[in-house]
């Protein structure tokens, strides 16, 4: 419970009068936080950068990331990434299950596949920008990296409204 009222004052937070796209390169995370609370994530790079995401992972379908300096301001801007195009960045060398964390936050779940004893780690998203789906990221049996991924449809949008799980 304490998890869906986080979830949905996320949603309120992200989605009120203020678009956390909108904040410039540049800014002070300090006031990134003041205005938008807490990342969800938080990540160091190698290069003593930071990498934040706010997600509405469980139940949401948008999660936003961008990376602050060492300086501490934001490098770039803060981006919708749960997106077809971003999760093409998966097609690029080998990602581990952290890795993967870094980049698009927490899964909504993660469960396993007996076939190939895989770990399946699945994003609530809007595929196409439209369709309520999930992005499957599957890994090997031990974690160490990705071995595909897919989209399919998001069991919660199907039948008569009822949240299947």
């Amino acid at each position: 419970m304490r998890k869906v009222l986080f979830t949905l004052g996320l949603i309120g937070a992200i989605s009120g009068c203020a678009n956390i796209t909108a904040v410039p390169a540049g800014t002070p995370v300090t006031e990134i936080l003041q205005k938008f609370g807490a990342p969800t994530t938080e990540c160091p790079l190698p290069d003593g950068s930071n990498r934040m995401i706010w997600s509405t992972q469980p139940s949401g379908q948008y999660a936003f990331g961008g990376n602050a300096s060492k300086a501490g301001t934001l490098n770039g801007q803060i981006q919708q990434i749960l997106t077809d195009a971003h999760f093409e960045v998966l097609r690029q060398g080998k990602w581990t299950q952290q890795q993967v964390l870094c980049e698009f936050g927490p899964p909504a779940n993660i469960e396993g596949v007996a076939k190939d004893n895989e770990i399946v780690w699945s994003y609530r998203y809007k595929q196409s920008s439209v369709w309520p789906s999930l992005m499957y990221v599957y890994f090997d049996s031990k974690g160490e990296q990705v071995t595909h991924f897919h989209p399919g449809p998001d069991p919660w949008s199907l039948g008569d409204g009822d949240r299947v799980h």
